[in-house]
């Protein structure tokens, strides 16, 4: 099945949002779409991936109006799961199993909204979202650009870090070490999308994900030659708190230049005089 389901939701200045439901894995998945007002022209889209698991983290309305409506605002559809499991949505929450599907086919979804141009996708999560991320950007290579923000790529680091992370994990893949390893990012960072260029913004003050995730991620990244942009901030906790200014700047810039404008990826070969 390929079915979408839209309802308009709530306003939040100049961009309109609906809750969407929609088919993933032969089940239906709750989301949100918000466009801005008004529009006629197609526009480049992003997708958005929460992070949390199950309900801790869900989408709410201060999540759409200060992100996901804030980064309409500039001038993108965007689209965004709750994934399986969680906020209505059947199926479980595997926390990067089949689910990393649920946004996976949000590829097709946007084919069929009228204001979205689906040949220019970007993608932002962060924390599991930043996960997800870096899975999807494993195994397609459709994405113009993409961010994380503190994205954890090292689930072993994560239940010695934080051990109540191990109840989580059992809880949606068994907590068994391939589960684990197969989420884990610094395992396939040299299958990333060499065509995606990517944003790694991350706290140095973060107790939630480590911010060796990101280093170590980048390190794997460097030596596979995948563009990318690795930004630490210092003393940043986990939501970058203290830097959101500079933070949403960034992110802003890094879509415009290789969604919305195509900006030629940069010569990774060493070069230079």
């Amino acid at each position: 099945m390929n079915s979408l389901l839209i309802t308009p939701y709530k306003t939040f200045g100049d961009v309109e949002t609906s809750s969407i439901r929609y088919i993933s894995n032969d089940h239906w998945v709750n989301g949100f779409l918000a466009i801005p007002r008004g529009q006629t022209k197609t526009l480049p889209c992003i997708i958005f991936n929460r992070g949390g698991s199950f309900d801790f983290g869900l989408i709410d309305d201060v999540t759409l109006e200060k992100r996901i409506s804030l980064i309409a605002s500039w001038g993108y559809v965007v689209i965004a799961s709750q994934y399986s499991g969680n906020g209505g949505s059947e199926g479980q929450d595997e926390f990067g199993g089949t689910d990393v599907n649920d946004v996976l086919c949000l590829r097709d979804y946007l084919e069929q909204i009228p204001q979205a141009d689906a040949s220019r996708i970007g993608m932002i999560g962060g924390s599991r979202g930043g996960q997800m991320t870096y899975q999807v950007l494993a195994c397609s290579n459709y994405l113009k650009a993409a961010v994380s923000i503190a994205g954890q790529t090292n689930l072993d680091r994560q239940t010695i870090l934080r051990p109540e992370m191990i109840k989580v994990f059992e809880r949606a893949f068994g907590n068994t070490a391939d589960g684990r390893k197969a989420r884990s990012a610094i395992n396939f960072a040299d299958q990333f999308c060499q065509t995606t260029p990517l944003l790694i913004l991350h706290g140095t003050a973060d107790w939630r994900v480590s911010p060796k995730d990101s280093l170590e991620l980048a390190s794997k990244m460097l030596e596979a030659r995948i563009p990318h942009r690795l930004v630490m901030f210092e003393g940043g906790d986990h939501g970058l708190t203290e830097h959101r200014k500079e933070e949403w700047a960034m992110i802003h810039s890094w879509f415009d230049r290789f969604v919305k404008n195509g900006e030629t990826l940069p010569n990774l070969e060493p070069h230079g005089a």
